[in-house]
């Protein structure tokens, strides 16, 4: 997923993590409220409208599952731009990230995370029959003619600068569908972004005449940059996120969180053991 670039964060990647550990009464005006309102950003497999108008995909469901056994039955759709999402929440237009976001440690400055209910890697988009021989964001650095493309304020974005793409090879586009369009145009050679959002994206488009390279693990200065997601809190909303992570590690045990994946294209490779807060303390460049 995308978001905050890698190199936007220094020092210590977390603001006290011991001092947001608890509080907050989120949960209770949930409950008493009858519903939680779910920031989301159209992104298939994660979170987006169905053709039937319904809030759907693998995190709209984890997210709708949790508040169910939390006490809170409705669920609020608010849709906004990936780059909207979290000073969204921080304005508190609505009241939870449910859209599949990296957990990345320049983000932990500025909401926080429950653990991730997924891991994935990434993959690029190509055209069909991929001329340049492209494979990982490292065959960007060697080729000076292959441009990549990746979503605005998105961690591929500081992925690709920081293993040494100049910003004169990236482009940058708004949304999911305007980076297979830029494919599709020449407007870029490939896209990068997580092998499970562009496969998702690709069965929605029969017929297209692009293809996803192998999936990869970006490194950055000797760093695995993982591709983990989970929902997102205000920083001062610690009760909420331990009682989402209790009930998180309860379906992830009994099997549950991959039956309710699965649908959306998800497998046991994808399933983690990774903590927010190994996430939020990894080095970063």
């Amino acid at each position: 997923m995308v978001g905050l670039g890698t190199g936007l964060a220094t020092g210590c990647s977390r603001v006290d993590l011991e001092a947001t550990t608890e509080g907050g009464s989120l949960l209770d005006e949930l409950r008493s409220r009858g519903n939680v309102r779910m920031g989301f950003a159209n992104e298939r497999p994660f979170a987006y409208i169905d053709s039937e108008g319904n809030l759907t995909g693998q995190a709209s469901e984890v997210g709708k599952t949790i508040f169910r056994r939390l006490g809170v039955e409705e669920f609020v759709p608010k849709l906004a731009d990936f780059s909207s999402l979290i000073p969204g929440l921080n304005a508190g237009l609505f009241d939870v990230i449910a859209a599949g976001m990296y957990i990345t440690p320049a983000r932990c400055e500025q909401i926080r995370f429950t653990n991730p209910d997924y891991n994935a890697p990434y993959n690029l988009l190509l055209p069909e029959g991929n001329p340049k021989g492209l494979g990982t964001v490292e065959d960007f650095v060697r080729r000076d003619d292959a441009v990549i493309g990746v979503i605005v304020g998105g961690v591929e974005q500081g992925i690709a600068r920081d293993i040494g793409v100049p910003d004169s090879r990236i482009v940058v586009f708004p949304d999911q569908p305007s980076g297979f369009d830029g494919v599709l145009a020449g407007r870029a050679d490939a896209f990068l972004l997580t092998g499970l959002s562009l496969r998702s994206a690709l069965e929605a488009r029969p017929g297209t005449p692009l293809e996803l390279g192998p999936p990869f693990v970006a490194v950055v200065d000797g760093v695995e940059q993982h591709g983990a997601g989970a929902f997102g809190f205000r920083q001062d909303q610690g009760n909420i996120v331990n009682d989402f992570n209790r009930e998180l590690a309860d379906m992830k045990s009994s099997g549950e969180l991959l039956e309710i994946v699965e649908p959306f294209g998800f497998t046991e490779a994808e399933m983690t053991d990774l903590t927010a807060d190994e996430l939020c303390s990894a080095p970063v460049s």
